[in-house]
């Protein structure tokens, strides 16, 4: 008898798999890290060979850590780093370059040119998204325009295009399903979010061959079954694909509009459910599809910083300022502020709400007495920054105020990044027991559309606060802050 859902949580630096059981226990989880590629400078690219292989290794020591005979396994649901764009031969399933990451900013120039062209409006008003190299449109045009063949090969049918959920689809089920769900496909520049189809205009605008493309699916719907996949049994039911900010909201209980979540990973996204009618935004966040459920569609809006975990990363690889990730909480508490420094983590550009894909990182402030702990200290205070300026914005456009602000992700384990967090919001900030919600929404997705749960019910019962940080900061201390921020961004 099937007792659990397993989760495929493929991200930017690892593979999660959870095993999700039916009273929402956590059976298993593995995580297993992934490398990133850097060709350029401002080149970022994905192996998807060593994609899978990090699937199928981490879905078989979730079974064996569960317990878990292989038929026991009611579905497996995807959630995936997003924009991030692949190409793969139809007839073999073989990549035919490197995926292009979403961090990637090799298309800032023809990004650029198309805002000059004037097409900027119409792509915004279709697809809620701006002209940015974030996005696939372009990854797509610069892989058939710049990789020999490729452009030929795609308008015979031979190419095979996807976000990550697609390419994971395509394997799962042995070269069957060849689909995206309408959250990634509106991470896309190609999709209309009126009608959730690809837009002929937009792909006419990018030169995107149809013949490559996924069909668009809903988000909790069976797409396929597994087909030789090693280590499981054919015949799994591959039933939940989300985007991996839109798994977050679904696994955050967002259910009802203007229900928000901050997911702080690489980059850190918020997402706000605006129910059933997309929201156009004024004041630089993006419009997107949050999930589709049965006949029922919610929209979101959503802002996006690039650079979150990432900042604590080159603090580790790139500065060797400290050996490990968690080691940089305690080094940012041993100096009672940052001595006033200021760090803007434009390490791959400015997202929303300024969308300047030229920027860079910058530190301001720093005098003779600036240590390592306040560059520590600096840079956890950035991620926070970034977070305001997002959550401010999203205020703007949705005119309702977020009461409490839900968070997720790695980095809110930090109890000073989230208690500074809390300070610059002036509203609570509370973590979930459960703070790997990107994968167990896309479980719940899974069940939900194989019937292994009947109804929300259960995830909304499920939902459960491990800390609550309330805002203590006075007033003019975080207005002075707040200063400090805009000049130094400015400048970036």
């Amino acid at each position: 008898m099937a007792s659990i859902v397993l989760a495929v949580d493929q991200g930017t630096t690892g593979t999660t798999v959870l095993a999700v059981d039916r009273r929402l226990g956590v059976r298993a989880k593995v995580n297993l890290e992934l490398p990133q590629h850097f060709p350029r400078p401002g080149w970022v690219e994905h192996d998807l060979e060593e994609i899978w292989t990090s699937t199928v290794k981490a879905l078989g020591k979730a079974l064996r850590q569960a317990g878990a005979r292989t038929g026991e396994v009611a579905a497996i649901g995807i959630t995936n780093q997003r924009e991030t764009t692949a190409l793969w031969e139809r007839r073999r399933g073989r990549p035919v370059h490197r995926a292009v990451v979403w961090q990637d900013r090799r298309t800032s120039d023809d990004c650029a040119r198309l805002e000059a062209a004037g097409h900027e409006a119409m792509v915004r008003r279709k697809t809620g998204l701006v002209l940015d190299p974030y996005f696939s449109g372009t990854k797509i045009a610069w892989l058939l325009t710049h990789v020999k063949g490729l452009r030929e090969r795609a308008e015979r049918g031979e190419l095979c295009f996807g976000t990550i959920d697609s390419f994971l689809a395509w394997r799962l089920t042995g070269g069957a399903a060849h689909v995206t769900d309408v959250s990634n496909a509106s991470r896309t520049l190609l999709m209309d979010l009126s009608t959730l189809a690809w837009d002929p205009e937009l792909l006419s605008l990018f030169g995107v061959p149809p013949a490559l493309l996924p069909r668009i699916c809903g988000s909790s719907e069976a797409v396929g079954t597994t087909r030789g996949v090693p280590g499981l049994p054919d015949g799994i039911p591959v039933a939940g694909i989300a985007g991996d900010q839109q798994a977050a909201l679904f696994g955050q209980a967002c259910f009802a509009p203007g229900d928000a979540k901050c997911t702080y990973g690489t980059g850190a996204f918020i997402l706000q459910n605006t129910g059933p009618r997309p929201v156009p935004s004024q004041n630089g966040l993006l419009t997107t599809v949050a999930w589709r459920v049965g006949a029922e569609t919610h929209y979101a809006l959503e802002g996006s910083a690039f650079i979150a975990g990432a900042a604590v990363q080159w603090l580790r690889d790139g500065l060797g300022v400290i050996r490990r990730a968690g080691e940089v909480e305690a080094l940012a508490r041993s100096v009672k502020d940052s001595g006033g420094v200021v760090f803007v983590p434009a390490l791959a550009g400015l997202g929303a709400p300024h969308w300047r894909p030229t920027a860079r990182g910058l530190i301001a402030g720093i005098d003779r007495g600036t240590t390592a702990a306040h560059l520590a200290r600096a840079t956890l205070e950035g991620i926070a920054f970034q977070v305001h300026e997002l959550a401010e914005a999203m205020r703007a456009d949705s005119g309702v105020a977020i009461p409490t602000f839900r968070v997720d992700g790695g980095a809110t384990q930090n109890g000073l990044l989230m208690q500074f967090q809390a300070d610059l919001l002036g509203v609570p900030v509370e973590r979930p027991r459960m703070v790997e919600t990107t994968a167990l929404g896309a479980a719940f997705l899974a069940g939900l559309g194989t019937g292994f749960w009947s109804s929300r019910d259960a995830i909304q019962k499920a939902f459960r606060v491990d800390r609550r940080f309330k805002p203590r900061m006075a007033a003019e201390e975080r207005e002075a802050h707040l200063a400090r921020w805009k000049r130094a961004v400015q400048l970036a």
